[in-house]
């Protein structure tokens, strides 16, 4: 897949995968800055190269809810290895617990990851998360 590295696609695969987002509307709004068209065509790239699925709502059948695949899931390690790395080495005003409980408990929670994957449990994985760790893969907020 081309530009599968690219700062967008990591943010909504962290956002899948840690926020607990699903929707068009939630990644726009995340705060990072994506325009819209830039948006729509990472996620197309992200289902082209099978990263992820996008399904019909089923109250709403105007709506995308987007998730991982099992292919997706798969960078679970990655990501939690760039968000430990970002903690570690930006200014993040992460709490030295937040980073610490991660580094020491990879194997939980990457077992979480993939349980909530597998429930269809879009909860964010760590809640005080988005407030606890301040920057994305890039370097900005996460």
């Amino acid at each position: 897949m081309e530009r599968f590295g690219d700062r967008w696609s990591l943010l909504i695969i962290r956002d899948l995968m840690v926020r607990g987002f699903r929707t068009f509307k939630e990644f726009q709004e995340s705060g990072e800055g994506i325009a819209t068209n830039i948006l729509s065509d990472r996620l197309k790239k992200l289902e082209a190269a099978a990263i992820i699925t996008a399904e019909v709502e089923q109250l709403d059948r105007r709506k995308l809810h987007y998730r991982l695949t099992e292919k997706g899931i798969d960078l679970a390690p990655v990501v939690l290895e760039l968000l430990i790395w970002g903690a570690r080495h930006e200014e993040v005003g992460a709490s030295y617990a937040v980073i610490a409980r991660m580094e020491k408990n990879r194997g939980g929670i990457l077992a979480e990851v993939r349980r909530r994957w597998l429930e269809r449990d879009s909860t964010p994985l760590i809640p005080q998360f988005d407030n606890a760790v301040g920057h994305d893969l890039s370097g900005r907020g996460i």
